[in-house]
């Protein structure tokens, strides 16, 4: 495992999603209520893209662009259907005003 740098802390504002690739994986990086989580980036129902999604900062969760299955983005539980497998989560740490994920 390492730490992997995403992009500057002060680049993501609440409610703003972003992907990034990393070794053929896409990660999506979402900020909520001024908390950083990070998930894989392709929903596990079908193959979407993620950071393309809609992220309700309330709920802390992102809604699949495609069949509309919203994840939770602290465990990556799904709360409807039609995804029924978790995403897979990371740990996030701020660092020298920089993002990095634990890949």
């Amino acid at each position: 495992m390492e730490w992997i740098k995403v992009c500057e802390a002060d680049s993501l504002g609440n409610g703003d999603i972003i992907g990034f690739d990393y070794n053929n994986k896409k990660i999506l990086i979402a900020k909520a209520q001024d908390k950083i989580y990070a998930t894989d980036g392709i929903c596990t129902h079908e193959y979407a893209d993620l950071s393309n999604g809609f992220l309700n900062e309330e709920q802390k969760t992102v809604t699949c662009p495609l069949h509309l299955s919203v994840f939770k983005l602290d465990n990556g539980i799904p709360e409807n259907p039609p995804a029924e497998i978790p995403l897979k989560t990371y740990t996030v740490k701020i660092q020298n005003k920089g993002i990095y994920v634990l890949i």
